[in-house]
């Protein structure tokens, strides 16, 4: 077109000579290569451009498309050609793109509805001088507008984590919820390593990256226990739920990595529950033991080593059984587990002879409260010289001293310990000393009323 031949813009301006031949090779080839159907027409509705995604979709060649007057007959019905024709010309009148859809014929005789995005061409002297317009089918747009929708969604609204790693495993893109998981800022997170932004875990999680990067995403979700830095300088131990794919390019011949896309969500308090509901089956199932094998010993104070033994099993490395001489006034080390080795709780080769605890110490504590009472070495010291301090095996770190009660007198008290590879003693570690504790000290007091 005279003015079909100047160039497509929308810029009052804009303007200038026609393309000389490798220009016009050049706009060919663009046109042509163009993911999206494209076609021009003049101010007089004539085609004057038809690229081969048009030809694609509808099935008619540029050599027949060029030079037909709008697309009555060929490309739309009759009944319809006027109504779509004015409003793709339309366009030359207003600034900007004209969204329409409309339903279009192929060659073949079929029916195809399309979404259009037409706008004026400008011709040199800045008045309106044809049309062009874009399109593509419904469904395609609508799974590509369907697509962005999900991104923007997971990215702005998702109750998940949503990272995107790169292939150098450094977060590209952080959605909010995974920027507070991270106790970081969306682009404060932004091409870090991972180490940075989580203290333990990272092995994990760059393990799981690179095998999805090698050999593709798991086919289930897999539970990541990480370590992460808050606010206020406290790390926390969460648990997170995580799900991974592979992202390639799909404008690629081959696949391209592009990175990974990784998906998390917070299960610590569910992981927690569950190991709780599990550690509690099991300390149940070991006082059942304990309970049988009691009431198998004839001595009263084996009964009363049976049941700190089988208390032993994943709850602490040592236990040390103190009990009141006849006066109730100084301790005794009755029985304890063997320091150094494993091995069953058994009689004290020191032959009964008094403990010599500092004022003060635990086990004091435990038996002026008629309780239970926790220790831990703690940041200052080494866990020996604490350990030493208070008479116990070198290695232990945690202490749990709980009385032994019965029939309203105190009998001793009994002391777990735990080395540093292991977690302080809590309250639910407490409630089951206690348990153990109370049937131990019933073998006691069998003890003391047998003269055994």
């Amino acid at each position: 077109m005279s003015a079909s031949r100047s160039e497509i813009t929308d810029e009052l301006d804009a303007g200038g000579p026609e393309p000389g031949p490798h220009g016009a090779d050049l706009l060919a080839a663009l046109l042509d290569g163009m993911d999206a159907a494209l076609c021009a027409f003049d101010a007089g509705g004539v085609v004057t451009h038809w690229n081969r995604e048009a030809e694609r979709i509808l099935g008619w060649s540029a050599q027949e498309a060029v030079g037909r007057r709008g697309f009555d007959g060929w490309a739309v019905r009759s009944a319809d050609a006027d109504e779509v024709q004015a409003r793709l010309m339309g366009a030359m009148s207003v600034p900007g793109r004209q969204v329409h859809e409309f339903a279009l014929l192929r060659k073949d005789g079929g029916r195809v509805l399309v979404r259009t995005q037409s706008a004026r061409v400008l011709g040199a002297d800045g008045k309106p001088a044809g049309v062009y317009c874009a399109f593509s089918e419904v469904h395609a747009q609508i799974d590509l507008e369907r697509s962005i929708a999900l991104s923007e969604a997971l990215f702005d609204d998702a109750s998940w984590g949503v990272v995107l790693v790169d292939v150098d495993l450094r977060p590209a893109v952080v959605n909010g919820e995974a920027a507070r998981a991270l106790g970081a800022g969306r682009s404060s997170a932004l091409g870090r390593p991972l180490g940075e932004l989580l203290e333990q875990g990272v092995e994990e999680l760059e393990g799981a990256l690179h095998h999805v990067l090698a050999e593709g995403a798991p086919r289930g979700l897999m539970d990541l226990w990480v370590v992460v830095a808050t606010a206020d300088g406290q790390p926390q131990r969460r648990c997170w739920r995580s799900g991974f794919l592979r992202l390639a390019s799909p404008l690629a011949e081959e696949p391209v990595p592009l990175g990974v896309g990784w998906l998390f969500h917070d299960v610590t308090d569910v992981k927690l529950a569950e190991q709780e509901a599990d550690r509690l089956r099991f300390r149940s199932s070991q006082l059942h033991r304990a309970g049988r094998a009691a009431s198998e010993c004839e001595d009263p104070m084996e009964a009363a080593t049976a049941y700190l033994d089988f208390a032993l099993a994943g709850f602490a490395d040592h236990v040390l059984l103190d009990v009141a001489d006849a006066g109730g006034e100084r301790l005794v080390r009755a029985a304890a587990s063997p320091a150094g080795a494993p091995g069953p709780c058994a009689g004290s080769p020191s032959g009964g002879l008094p403990v010599r605890y500092l004022p003060g110490h635990p086990v004091f504590q435990a038996m002026d409260r008629v309780g239970s009472v926790r220790a831990s070495c703690g940041a200052r010291g080494t866990p020996a010289d604490w350990a030493d301090q208070r008479q116990w095996p070198r290695d232990a770190a945690h202490a749990l001293c709980t009385v032994l009660r019965c029939r309203g007198r105190t009998l001793g008290v009994v002391t777990f310990l735990r080395g540093a590879a292991r977690p302080a003693f809590e309250r639910p570690d407490a409630v089951y000393a206690e348990s153990v504790a109370v049937l131990a000290a019933a073998a006691l007091d069998l003890t003391q009323a047998t003269g055994n």
